[in-house]
């Protein structure tokens, strides 16, 4: 049975109208040219390679369209787009043409700006780096900050081989530790300053501050100046006869200090006979540290004469 061309004649009528006016309203827009700046992909990254630095994310086109085209455009709706396939490492030159940019139907693309993409590709490297934390504020009056410890104490990293080899730590969030009187604990994430790096497995590091008491100071006064070492058929003097000596420690330690534990002395070895300023030593019997001995320096008298 052959088909009559009048077969449907009222549908095919009206597309044929519709088309008419469809190409009437397009061919009556105005044709423009807009500049938008449009994000760029890489496409097909090699495995075992890495950017030196961060490629530019977008470039700048020129596009040329119908008023009513370009004026629907979106951000998404052009790309531009460069395949990596094949690349090795070093410096490479990537050229930016018109046939690279996705757009829609109806958008030509007039220009690409920069013409041309360099990216510096360097074999992809992994390291073991510690974990560094970073502590932040002071603890409450009359305590200190003590040991600070990391578990994991250290991250691998990857990232390329030139910025790998000089990468020496990770950073964590900071610990604020203002105010405390006891152990801070907290579990924070680590990165890495250089943007060029990250973790192999991200994963974040649990941080121990430990908060102890700020050491006291005591001063012992009028210790006797003992005079050591001297030779057998000599005599000695010292002026002043007594020194005060300033101690340093825990408030344990410094409370159970008694006044014979401390010992001023003066070393008269292989000296003879005349007047000397001589430094005065201290040795203390309990854990604490000698943190000045007032004065410093005493006169000493040397005379024939039995010790």
């Amino acid at each position: 049975m052959t088909p009559s061309p009048f077969r449907h004649l009222g549908l095919k009528l009206l597309s044929v109208l519709l088309g008419v006016m469809l190409w009437m309203v397009v061919a009556g827009e105005e044709t423009v040219v807009r500049g938008l700046r449009i994000p760029l992909e890489l496409q097909q990254f090699p495995a075992g390679l890495e950017l030196e630095s961060e490629p530019p994310s977008t470039v700048d086109v020129r596009v040329r369209g119908s008023s009513g085209a370009l004026g629907r455009l979106t951000s998404t709706d052009v790309v531009a787009v460069i395949d990596l396939r094949g690349v090795h490492a070093g410096r490479r030159l990537f050229p930016l043409m018109p046939e690279q940019v996705r757009a829609p139907f109806g958008v030509e693309i007039v220009q690409v700006t920069p013409p041309t993409v360099v990216l510096v590709f360097e074999p992809s490297a992994t390291k073991k780096v510690p974990v560094a934390p970073t502590v932040d504020g002071r603890p409450a009056a009359g305590f200190l900050i003590g040991k600070v410890t990391v578990e994991p104490s250290t991250v691998e990293i990857i990232g390329p081989e030139s910025a790998v080899k000089q990468a020496t730590e990770a950073l964590t969030e900071q610990i604020s530790v203002a105010g405390a009187r006891e152990l801070v604990r907290e579990t924070v994430k680590v990165g890495m300053a250089d943007a060029s790096l990250r973790l192999k497995t991200s994963r974040p590091v649990v941080v121990d501050v430990q908060i102890v008491p700020a050491p006291v100071e005591r001063t012992v006064h009028s210790l006797p100046v003992h005079l050591k070492n001297l030779a057998a058929n000599l005599t000695a003097q010292s002026n002043p006869l007594t020194v005060d000596v300033g101690l340093r420690g825990s408030r344990e330690e410094m409370s159970r200090i008694r006044f014979e534990d401390v010992n001023a002395f003066i070393d008269l070895a292989g000296l003879g006979t005349g007047e000397y300023s001589l430094p005065v030593h201290a040795d203390v019997a309990r854990d604490a540290g000698v943190t000045r001995i007032d004065p410093p320096l005493v006169q000493v008298r040397i005379t024939f004469g039995k010790n």
